[in-house]
């Protein structure tokens, strides 16, 4: 199926019975083992469809995965395509989780697309394959432009059919303190950086994170940081480097790369 057929066939589309069918079908056109559209809302409900052995969607879910998967915590952190090969595997949990993974079918190599959506939902279009560098390099060069435009029509349509799973808009707002600290650590200092630079203790700090995680209703500090950046609470990046009055880390370099917590 080509590029221009899959998306007609998409807009067409309205049921997710169908959307599974286009996915088998774009697997088949990039002569890859797998494709899969993976949502994860803010309160950490997942869906999905795709190629993977039901059986291993059904693991993944038993074992709590989404908890380890250094596809999903990297895809946090990020908002540009993201190679497997590039993310930490490094510790027992995570190598236990890829060999699983590859006993279940999922491929060696990888590649996700993280999409943004409304109200902290985060979603991956992810295509994986078994095969060695070399190959896997050549085919994400010749087709992750394709795979990025599929990525957000995917997200837009599935958010059309399973309007209900819209994530409510944030009721509560984040104080100043509260900005301030993640906006520090989407920027890419470490807590105690972030202690020092706002002039409180690290047991505060942590009040303050904890608080903002809550209020976001974020599994952890990296999803926080990630949905306050999605929801436009946090400013970090170009948008910072124009605004009035100067903002910290200005020579660091690419701190949007950055790990947002430790």
């Amino acid at each position: 199926m080509e590029l221009d057929q899959f998306l007609q066939a998409l807009e067409q589309a309205d049921a997710l019975e169908q959307i599974q069918g286009l996915i088998v079908g774009l697997r088949d056109h990039y002569e890859i083992d797998h494709v899969v559209y993976h949502w994860i809302s803010a309160d950490g409900e997942q869906y999905g469809f795709g190629t993977y052995d039901p059986a291993w969607a059904q693991h993944y879910s038993d074992k709590d995965y989404l908890r380890v998967d250094p596809v999903i915590t990297g895809c946090f952190q990020r908002f540009h395509p993201t190679d497997w090969r590039r993310l930490d595997w490094s510790s027992k949990a995570a190598a236990l989780f890829r060999e699983d993974a590859i006993a279940y079918g999922v491929g060696n190599q990888g590649y996700s697309i993280p999409i943004r959506g409304p109200n902290g939902q985060l979603a991956l279009f992810t295509a994986s394959h078994s095969t060695d560098d070399d190959t896997w390099t050549k085919i994400t060069t010749e087709h992750q432009r394709d795979w990025i435009l599929i990525a957000h029509y995917l997200n837009q349509k599935a958010l059309d059919i399973e309007n209900d799973r819209r994530p409510e808009p944030l009721v509560r707002s984040l104080s100043p303190r509260e900005v301030d600290a993640l906006t520090y650590l989407a920027m890419g200092y470490g807590r105690g950086q972030v202690a020092d630079l706002l002039s409180i203790s690290e047991h505060t700090l942590r009040a303050y994170i904890e608080s903002a995680r809550f209020k976001l209703g974020a599994m952890n500090t990296t999803h926080a940081v990630a949905r306050a950046v999605s929801e436009g609470l946090i400013v970090v990046g170009g948008a910072a480097r124009a605004a009035a009055g100067g903002w910290p880390g200005r020579d660091t370099g690419d701190i949007i790369t950055k790990s947002a917590a430790r």
